[in-house]
């Protein structure tokens, strides 16, 4: 005990920079061992025994298909993203004044879970009992047949579903450069004879190009680590991409631990390449300050075409998967027919009385929570370092690697990491709510971090040198200057991740036991054993939760909280 508190105290006697260092280094230690670790695990198990891993995952006859179809979902959804993303940005931009509201549509598909929406649209686009592929069979094109014509089982299918899924992702970072383009470039532009089209192409897209960058980037990342569509949808015709592979060696009896980290390297080596270069890219970032009076106008717009574009995506992205939910949701089982006589509301009875379902909204609601708490200071403490902490560069630059690898590196691939490394000594955590709040702050440090990040850039040195020139310590100038001034970011950040860690689906799968489920891997076995009513309550319940979160995000922090995801 006395070693313990003279430790304490030399702390203490420490000048004020060097106790700033000691914690950040210890903080940075914490971070190394929960982010990088199971990476380092993986990796050595995977060339134990002269890469046994390897060998056994890449001599495999179908792994050039495997690799393929990754390649394939990962380039064809980003070029879905993109072009939908951009359109949408530049559509949200041209709106009329009454619309405006319109704006926040294209982000309210990431409020419904990605798990949800492909279940949706199987029960639309299932080749049998489909309920729209049974529509398309009246027409006289396809009368007479008794399945199809759409297939969504199929590769082009699973693409097509990814690509929309990361649509509004590309949305988020286009939007937010087309609120940077001022309204004289496009004037100027339309003055000079440009048509709308023209006005887009030589003007719009040349200023959005950073944050088509980014924007691009996160989605090529996004769908190379795509897990959900392949796995609920691919499971029929044997589609296999990296990371069903990773979870089908994981999952298999007895577990291939090697395999799996084998499988996955690629992806962790292209994810680490991409943030190098998207780093070197952005170089400098406070450059980016804006804070304050602006000397031009955001654009805007009366275009109606604008108007029919975001109603038509809103029809697609969300109202015609809710619907096919709520259609089987109310049946007593899956078929192509349907009547009033069978509508019943049996299936929303069962959950409600189910206890293991009832606690796998516990459990979600709770993780995501505490996760959510944590990452919080977590990334202002992260956020401050990379923004302010010139005079530890080397920390900075550690803590934006560290950071920015979850980011990277597929959800699935620290699933299987946390596994291997929770189920040994010296922490054995394996079937805990503790491991899954553990993996959710690695996933959402970079979200907590980034968002941060910018709100400090944005306010710029300004507030924190008054503050400190008025003779306030770092701790008063955090609390009663810097926090109440980036509350809507911070707010923006809670919901963001709370949307995100209520639908988390892969890293839960891997680390979630019999006793301990969140809602998505819950509704996966509910799925896989042909439950299909219930499956469509369990993805409404979900969808309901996150829109419960939001909403009260929105109360605290003003309705502009969705528009600053």
């Amino acid at each position: 005990m006395a070693t313990v508190t003279t430790a304490v105290g030399r702390a203490l006697a420490m000048p004020a920079q060097w106790r700033t260092r000691l914690g950040y280094f210890v903080l940075l230690a914490v971070l190394a061992y929960l982010v990088v670790l199971p990476m380092i695990r993986l990796q050595s198990l995977a060339f134990e025994d002269g890469a046994r891993g390897y060998r056994a995952q890449y001599t495999r006859f179908d792994i050039g298909e495997t690799i393929g179809t990754t390649i394939a979902l990962a380039l064809g959804s980003l070029v879905i993203a993109m072009v939908l993303g951009t359109l949408l940005a530049f559509a949200a931009s041209r709106l009329p004044q009454r619309f405006g509201f319109l704006r926040i549509i294209p982000i309210l598909p990431i409020v419904m879970p990605a798990v949800a929406n492909i279940v949706g649209w199987a029960f639309l686009l299932s080749p049998g009992p489909g309920y729209l592929n049974v529509v398309l069979r009246k027409l006289p094109w396809w009368s007479g047949t008794d399945s199809g014509p759409i297939d969504v089982y199929t590769v082009p299918w699973i693409i097509i579903l990814t690509g929309f899924g990361l649509t509004s992702f590309v949305y988020l970072f286009v939007s937010a450069g087309m609120q940077n383009i001022g309204a004289e470039h496009l004037e100027a532009a339309q003055i000079s004879g440009s048509s709308t089209v023209g006005v887009f192409f030589r003007v719009v897209l040349p200023l959005l190009r950073p944050s088509l960058i980014y924007g691009g980037g996160i989605a090529l990342l996004l769908g190379l680590g795509q897990f959900t569509g392949p796995l609920l949808l691919g499971q029929n015709y044997g589609v296999k991409v990296l990371t069903t592979e990773m979870y089908r060696r994981v999952s298999e009896s007895p577990s291939d631990f090697a395999a799996a980290a084998a499988a996955g390297s690629p992806l962790v080596i292209f994810g680490l390449v991409l943030v190098l270069i998207q780093k070197g890219l952005l170089g400098n970032q406070s450059r980016f300050v804006t804070h304050g009076g602006k000397s031009f106008a955001p654009a805007g717009g009366r275009s109606l075409w604008a108007t029919v574009t975001i109603v038509v995506y809103a029809l697609f992205a969300l109202i015609i998967p809710l619907i096919g939910l709520i259609i089987v949701a109310l049946t007593p089982y899956w078929s192509g027919s349907l009547s009033w006589d069978l509508l019943t509301l049996d299936n929303f009875r069962a959950l409600a009385t189910d206890g293991a379902i009832v606690s796998s909204v516990v459990t979600s609601v709770s993780t995501s929570l505490a996760a959510v708490l944590v990452c919080v200071p977590l990334g202002y403490l992260m956020a401050t370092l990379l923004v302010r902490g010139r005079q530890f560069k080397i920390m900075a630059l550690l803590a934006d690697l560290i950071t920015a690898l979850p980011l990277g590196i597929p959800a699935v691939i620290f699933g299987v990491g946390f596994l291997l490394t929770y189920t040994e000594p010296p922490l054995i955590l394996y079937g805990t709510q503790t491991v899954i709040i553990l993996v959710y702050i690695v996933l959402m440090l970079p979200y907590a971090t980034r968002m941060q990040m910018t709100a400090m850039l944005s306010l710029g040195n300004t507030y924190s040198e008054a503050s400190a020139t008025s003779g306030a310590s770092p701790l008063v100038t955090n609390l009663r200057v810097m926090l109440p001034l980036m509350r809507p970011t911070i707010l923006s950040a809670v919901a963001l991740m709370f949307i995100l860690l209520t639908h988390e689906f892969a890293a839960s799968l891997l680390v979630r036991a019999s006793t301990t489920q969140v809602m998505g891997t819950l509704l996966f076995d509910l799925w896989q054993n042909g439950s299909y009513p219930l499956v469509a309550a369990m993805a409404l319940l979900m969808t309901a939760v996150t829109t419960a979160g939001v909403g009260v995000a929105m109360l605290v922090g003003g309705r502009n909280v969705l528009n600053k995801l």
